[in-house]
């Protein structure tokens, strides 16, 4: 292949996509000729990532969206098909978790909240996403995990186990709407995008020395060479994989 980054024809939908690494990813698809869905909870946000797609030559959906809800997941692919007609790219990016002191003051409101955004959404827009992918052409589904799911620690306790079950179905989903599908996963580490706003920098700096082998957070631009490739058909045999890019964090 001569470029085998090359996305050329093809459409990405990226939840998660009007910020941060979600941003990233949309406009290294375009980049690379990918036309985009921009799905995220915002819409103006949605529509400013939009238009630099458009600016860089490529269409551009943006969508307001809450992808914690199968109403929603629905709602948003019927949309993308009825405009593209297709998707080719699926990146499950939108996820979020929350701050709380001690585990019995985390409400049953809450650990639904974190379990749907990064579980329950991405389990329903794969499924039907999935399904229509393994009757066309085939696809590429892009899950983005988090080392808490391999990790856990104290205080990330819904969030962990969201993204170990995003694990779990990354391999599942790959057997199942393989061969034409492929499947995968990116378990991101520490990232210096806007949820670490509510960290103690100070603190993570200092820890970051020890626990992560290039004793740095990671740029929400760092992402974007992982998820190419596992667009792409530089990954034509890559399916199941879940792909740590996460500085080296123990």
């Amino acid at each position: 292949m001569e470029n085998p980054f090359d996305l050329t024809g093809k459409v990405a939908l990226v939840t998660g996509g009007s910020r941060g690494m979600g941003r990233e990813m949309a406009l290294a698809f375009a980049r690379n000729g990918a036309d985009l869905v921009i799905a995220s909870r915002k819409l103006d946000a949605c529509e400013a990532v939009a238009a630099e797609v458009r600016a860089l030559g490529r269409k551009a959906l943006p969508v307001a969206v809450n992808v914690s809800r199968w109403d929603g997941c629905d709602s948003l692919i019927e949309t993308a098909y009825a405009h593209f007609g297709k998707v080719d790219v699926l990146v499950n990016n939108a996820g979020m978790s929350l701050l709380y002191s001690r585990l019995s003051e985390v409400t049953e409101a809450m650990f639904d909240k974190v379990v749907s955004l990064n579980l329950k959404g991405p389990y329903r827009l794969s499924a039907v996403i999935g399904e229509r992918m393994a009757e066309g052409d085939g696809g590429s589904i892009i899950n983005i995990s988090s080392v808490a799911a391999a990790n856990p620690a104290p205080n990330a306790e819904p969030y962990g186990a969201a993204k170990a079950g995003l694990n779990n179905l990354t391999r599942s989903f790959a057997f199942a709407l393989g061969p034409k599908v492929r499947v995968n996963a990116i378990m991101a580490g520490p990232f210096l995008t806007d949820i670490s706003k509510a960290w103690d920098m100070e603190a993570f700096e200092q820890r970051a020395q020890t626990a992560i082998a290039l004793r740095r957070g990671g740029q929400a631009h760092e992402i974007v060479g992982a998820a190419l490739y596992l667009a792409s058909a530089a990954s034509s045999f890559t399916t199941g994989a879940v792909l740590r890019v996460d500085g080296g964090t123990h």
